[in-house]
């Protein structure tokens, strides 16, 4: 059996794994990544690249029949075929030689296989040919594996072979219609892409559509859904699902299905997925005695998702396989002194950035332990997220209910985008608004929502408001530039009494 060892061993080379290595490395230590799919992960392959490029396509055409002049020259329709096969390049075909040349010059060691924790800073690697490594680290291990979609246990779900985020980034065609079960993040990006390359798309959305940002973004993109054709079926609840024999998936709907627009919500959470070209008509809905039924070619669901901690060899240091791994402060395992846990994997944010944040934080933490020096606890931050649906969603910190829930006076300030100059020249009818959130105690910012055209491009400014907690009267003195966008900011500091 081969062995090595190094200074820190980072179970799963997804985002966060390359960066918790390349901290270590650039502070002094040696690194080696374990991989059992593609080095690269999720975001790379079958997630944020893959998703977005899908996307994107649709959007610059939205955009470009938007504006006179740009509207007269856009004479086809959207290149189904083009916008896949850009899809295809941004997942870099499903290759990570490019990955793996970047982790060779970084200085960092690559084991391909599964990892399982076999003993105290001992992780074995088992190959696709059976062959076992141990990797034995003198510092630290770290687990950066992820998660998965969450398939729930719907009667025939797993029997019906439904797509997951996975299936629907990498489809080569597009279904003619297509279910979805869900109506978060990667539901509504998926139903806004697959609407735009073809597909007739219901939304089963038991819980509504977006139910963790503010109502009023929620219920723009679902207004944005229905307009684009999609049927978005709030409160409605898969009681069963089959596959007939002809490929047909048949999802059964449960009783009393409510009406609700998109009740009250709290913070984001985040996913993707997507796919590729021919069509047909809606998925159809059928009522039959005691149940309603809808039929369509493929099925998304789309609910949560899961850790993959289930073959990690957890148990061996008293760990539940399967589980979330529960952290401390500084991002260690409690209890297991040398364990380090990053990324979804911790439950904590469940976002790439954030992930990577949380890499650089890990690894600048072990390189001190290491060292004997200081430790310095990362702070808390507020975590920005931007959801790619029509319109767009932006939003870091708290929603006005989670500020409130959280026992903060808070005074919220909307603002309509369209009446905004810069808004009004970006595309006629633009339609959008902008939320802050307000500690009125102390006078800062606690929350920040945009939902319209383009709005991700505002977000990080909003993020430094609410990360930097710049008081008002000093973020008086930004001033926007003129006519831009940005302009917002001047009329929600003005509504505020500014």
């Amino acid at each position: 059996m081969a062995g090595a060892t190094y200074d820190v061993v980072v179970i799963g080379a997804g985002p966060v794994g390359e960066n918790v290595a390349a901290r270590v490395v650039r502070g002094g230590l040696t690194a080696a990544v374990v991989e059992r799919e593609l080095v690269g992960g999720e975001c790379s392959y079958w997630a944020c690249m893959p998703t977005k490029a899908l996307l994107r396509g649709a959007a610059a055409l939205r955009a470009a029949r938007q504006v006179p002049g740009a509207r007269e020259a856009v004479t086809g329709e959207l290149d189904v075929a083009a916008v896949l096969r850009r899809r295809d390049e941004f997942a870099s075909y499903w290759k990570d030689s490019g990955q793996v040349s970047w982790l060779d010059s970084a200085g960092i060691a690559l084991h391909r296989g599964q990892g399982r924790i076999a003993a105290d800073r001992v992780v074995e690697v088992t190959g696709e040919d059976g062959t076992t490594t141990l990797l034995t680290a003198r510092h630290a291990v770290v687990v950066a594996t992820g998660s998965s979609a969450l398939v729930p246990d719907i009667p025939g779900l797993r029997a019906a072979a439904p797509w997951t985020s996975r299936e629907a980034a990498a489809a080569g065609t597009v279904p003619g219609r297509l279910a979805v079960i869900g109506g978060g993040v990667v539901a509504s990006e998926m139903a806004t892409a697959y609407a735009a390359l073809g597909s007739k798309v219901t939304v089963l959305a038991r819980d509504g559509v977006l139910p963790f940002v503010e109502p009023f973004a929620a219920e723009l993109v679902t207004g944005s859904l229905r307009e684009a054709g999609v049927s978005v079926r709030s409160g409605a609840e898969a009681a069963s699902v089959t596959r007939n024999g002809n490929g047909t998936v048949v999802v059964t709907l449960a009783g009393g299905e409510r009406t609700e627009a998109a009740g009250e919500r709290t913070e984001a959470g985040g996913e993707r997925t997507e796919a590729g070209g021919e069509r047909t008509q809606a998925a159809e809905k059928r009522t039959e005695p005691g149940a309603e039924r809808i039929e369509a070619d493929e099925l998304l669901v789309a609910v949560g998702r899961t850790p993959n901690t289930g073959d990690l060899g957890l148990d061996r240091v008293g760990l539940e396989p399967g589980a979330w791994l529960t952290v401390d402060d500084t991002l260690r395992v409690p209890g297991v002194e040398w364990l380090y846990a990053a990324g979804d994997v911790n439950g904590r944010v469940l976002l790439t950035h954030q992930g990577k944040y949380q890499a650089r934080a890990v690894g600048d933490l072990i390189v001190a332990r290491a060292g004997g020096e200081p430790v310095a606890t990362p702070p808390s931050v507020p975590y920005p997220q931007v959801i790619f649906t029509d319109p767009e969603v932006a939003s870091v910190g708290m929603t006005a209910a989670a500020a409130e829930a959280a026992g903060l006076r808070v005074r919220v300030v909307d603002h309509d985008l369209a009446a905004v100059a810069g808004a009004a020249l970006h595309a006629d009818g633009y339609r959008g608004r902008a939320r802050m959130v307000v500690d009125e105690d102390r006078r800062v910012i606690v929350g920040v929502t945009f939902a319209g055209p383009d709005v991700a491009e505002l977000l990080h400014a909003a993020t430094i408001a609410v990360a930097g907690e710049v008081p008002l009267d000093r973020l008086w003195h930004a001033v926007p530039a003129y006519p831009t966008v940005s302009e917002v900011w001047l009329r929600l500091l003005e509504a505020y009494g500014l």
